[in-house]
């Protein structure tokens, strides 16, 4: 019976290894199908078209609804690489301090260092199709000449390697990375760490534990990476003028440019919106996650 019990918490093979990874990126795709149009919104902000309010209004009247989910398949294979690498990594680097931990829950600091490494690993996977969804996204704000009129993820991809090089799938890498390793120091700690507050010492059920945890790890992830966002939004949207010069030389110069034009609050352009896509996000993406983990088990996987 002992013998029985300990197979059964000692699962061989690759599945256990695949199944943080398979399952992070589930949950993340799933929960970008729900939120990508306030992600076009806050896209459409960042580029200056208006308020929340004047931006959704400016879309249905000239674009239509379907214009909320352009760029869908890249953010579904964003989430197909970024989020299955970060959730995945994430979940196999805590584990691994745990063991080294004795057992004994991580230290907030263990948390940060491991969402860190996480958010480096997803976002250096993810990057390319990064770039797709952000220049699918601003296309239609770009004048007729200028448009690339990328027809799907895949499409946009293959443009980038043919016009560009095989190096431009990583242009804006360097904010994207520092970004993402802000993003989840934010969101994957904080939500540990809230998930023990809350069910630990306040005693709350499954359901609030998640809405509390994820509503606070949505609003540090927001604070902590939208600068960065904000910056390689700029660098990834940028077009050179007719003499075949760039805007910014690089993410260190867009950074001194706005904070000089529009001072510390300019990046944070769109907070609310942004703060409210994120936490959203966050929220679902760990209840599809848990709803995930619960059907596997209920069929033994």
């Amino acid at each position: 019976m002992g013998d029985e019990k300990k197979a059964k918490s000692a699962p061989t093979g690759v599945w256990p290894t695949v199944k943080p990874f398979v399952n992070g990126g589930a949950s993340g795709m799933l929960a970008t199908c729900v939120i990508q149009p306030i992600d076009m919104i806050k896209v459409r902000i960042q580029l200056g078209q208006g308020s929340a309010a004047q931006v959704t209004s400016n879309m249905l009247k000239n674009e239509g609804v379907a214009a909320f989910y352009k760029g869908l398949s890249a953010g579904l294979l964003r989430q197909a690489t970024y989020t299955t690498a970060r959730l995945g990594s994430f979940k196999m680097l805590t584990s691994k301090a745990i063991e080294a931990n004795d057992g004994k829950p991580l230290p907030l600091y263990q948390k940060a260092l491991c969402g860190l490494t996480a958010g480096a690993i997803g976002a250096t996977v993810g990057s390319p199709a990064d770039l797709a969804l952000i220049r699918m996204q601003a296309d239609a704000t770009l004048p007729a000449a200028q448009r690339r009129n990328y027809t799907n993820a895949f499409h946009a991809l293959y443009r980038i390697v043919a016009d560009e090089g095989v190096l431009a799938l990583w242009k804006g890498a360097g904010p994207t990375v520092v970004r993402a390793m802000a993003l989840n120091m934010g969101m994957l700690a904080s939500y540990d760490q809230s998930v023990e507050f809350f069910k630990d010492s306040l005693g709350l059920g499954e359901a609030a534990t998640v809405l509390g945890a994820s509503s606070v790890s949505g609003f540090f992830a927001a604070a902590c990476s939208l600068p960065f966002d904000y910056v390689k939004t700029q660098i990834q949207k940028m077009q050179p003028d007719a003499d075949g010069k760039y805007p910014y030389t690089g993410s260190l110069d867009c950074a001194a440019k706005t904070l000089k034009a529009g001072g510390p609050l300019k990046f944070y352009t769109g907070f609310p919106v942004y703060c409210v896509r994120i936490a959203p996000h966050v929220m679902m993406t760990w209840i599809f996650l848990n709803q995930i983990q619960k059907l596997q088990k209920s069929y033994g996987l």
